[in-house]
């Protein structure tokens, strides 16, 4: 384990694989690009580099491999200020290579089989981080991984649910990990364990088995049936619709012009989650959530853009200059 002390209580603590990351430079076809940039992604240490910089701390659980990327990684959540509790592992940290095959259309391929993030296990938790938390976020991705991060996912809610510590999850689907009838009864079962869950209306309707087209609101209904009393259905340009504590929200997208748009929904998480930490009303974790996700498209990158609590107000300053 690496950077802190594991007894060091509050904030945001999650866990999950984080990958190298390999974007082509050129737009068009991967084999033909000129050049790659290194960097590195993964939606819940993205969250945790969101949640820390707005002020509120953040732990990120996980296995890194023996290698460049893995350091790549750890160098980088602990330059933003995020707490590391990383096992080194024999296996390679995952990579992805993002391919820009049109001027707006990104396809990304995965090379995670096997990786050092896929064997993470319920012996990866130190004791007492997850009990002394301010709040617990999972994805859906990491039960995706294998039976050992699965199993991880479960041990974490159900230490957070002992020592009554909220619990956030984002279904995240990954259909190059599993199928949506796989994907669905986990998504069930883990949203029926916490209390604040977050969802593309698409994921909505995989974890509800509905192949129609429900509205966000009977999307939002159908998921805080599950037991959550908090519910954010991201609509991306369209917004979002929150359900919260019964109360139903209708939340207007920031307009911007989008240049890429991975990221945004773990901005979005970020921004709300980090205005709950700091004991704001629900408007104002939706507006500040609504923001961060704002921000994240406007620049490439999955988490590079996320803003600072003296930036929020930028995207609605009138000047364009500011001195």
């Amino acid at each position: 384990m690496t950077n802190g002390d594991v007894g060091d209580g509050g904030g945001l603590v999650t866990l999950g694989e984080t990958l190298g990351l390999l974007v082509a430079e050129d737009v068009g076809p991967l084999s033909l690009t000129r050049g790659m940039r290194l960097s590195m992604g993964g939606a819940e240490s993205n969250v945790a580099i969101g949640v820390a910089r707005l002020g509120v701390a953040a732990t990120w659980i996980g296995r890194l491999g023996e290698d460049p990327i893995g350091d790549l990684v750890e160098r980088q959540l602990l330059a933003e200020r995020v707490r590391c509790l990383v096992q080194r592992d024999p296996s390679p940290t995952a990579l992805m290579l993002r391919e820009r095959r049109t001027g707006t259309a990104a396809r990304v391929s995965y090379y995670r089989h096997g990786s050092a993030g896929s064997h993470l296990q319920p012996a990866d938790l130190p004791d007492g981080v997850i009990e002394k938390a301010g709040l617990l976020h999972l994805s859906g991705i990491t039960p995706a991984l294998g039976p050992g991060p699965a199993e991880t996912v479960r041990e974490a809610m159900r230490r957070a649910r002992e020592a009554g510590v909220p619990i956030s999850f984002d279904l995240n689907f990954r259909s190059r990990l599993w199928d949506a009838a796989t994907a669905a009864p986990v998504f069930r079962q883990l949203a029926a364990g916490a209390d604040i869950v977050f969802a593309g209306d698409d994921e909505a309707r995989i974890a509800l088995g509905n192949d129609a087209s429900p509205s966000p609101e009977a999307l939002a209904d159908g998921l805080a049936g599950l037991g959550p009393s908090e519910v954010v259905i991201k609509l991306g340009r369209r917004g979002a619709t929150a359900r919260i504590d019964g109360e139903l929200i209708e939340v207007p997208a920031v307009p911007v012009q989008a240049i890429d748009t991975v990221g945004a929904g773990d901005a979005f998480v970020a921004g709300y989650l980090a205005s709950r930490l700091l004991g704001r009303d629900v408007r104002a974790r939706l507006a500040t959530a609504a923001v961060a996700g704002a921000f994240v498209v406007t620049v490439p990158g999955d988490w590079e853009a996320l803003p600072r609590p003296d930036e929020l107000s930028l995207l609605t300053a009138e000047e364009n200059v500011q001195r």
